[in-house]
């Protein structure tokens, strides 16, 4: 692991601990830390920490900011990403549709975070084909 991402992990873990002694547990900044910490496990090669991390933080973001909050949409969005970094493609991609559907229902069809989703669906269908294509070779 390189020596900076295990610092900003350490940091991140210390941080998490006074966010959560401090503001809760449900606090939003206590959310951000567990989504930059999840982040941070992917970074270092622990993709099923950081899909496990996003999985329990979307749960969580749900109940306290509901599922149509800007947060909550934004893990979604982590979570497809890690999710199809970990190989998990199919449902990466049919988590980033539904991401999609609802981003452009809430956001608006031209909005960057609606925009950024759409590439990344172009992306894990791409990642997809080619995995695919590999299969039959």
């Amino acid at each position: 692991m390189r020596p900076e991402l295990s610092g900003a992990m350490d940091e991140s873990e210390r941080l998490l601990d006074d966010e959560v002694r401090v503001l809760g547990p449900d606090h939003p900044q206590t959310l951000s830390i567990r989504n930059n910490l999840a982040s941070w496990r992917g970074e270092a090669g622990d993709l099923s920490g950081a899909v496990g991390e996003l999985e329990r933080l979307l749960d969580d973001r749900v109940r306290v900011l509901g599922p149509d909050h800007p947060h909550t949409l934004i893990t979604r969005g982590n979570l497809t990403s890690w999710r199809g970094e970990a190989g998990d493609l199919d449902r990466a991609i049919d988590e980033s549709e539904r991401l999609l559907a609802d981003r452009v229902r809430v956001l608006g069809s031209d909005h960057p975070d609606t925009l950024t989703t759409r590439n990344n669906l172009a992306h894990l269908r791409e990642r997809d084909r080619t995995t695919e294509g590999n299969l039959d070779d």
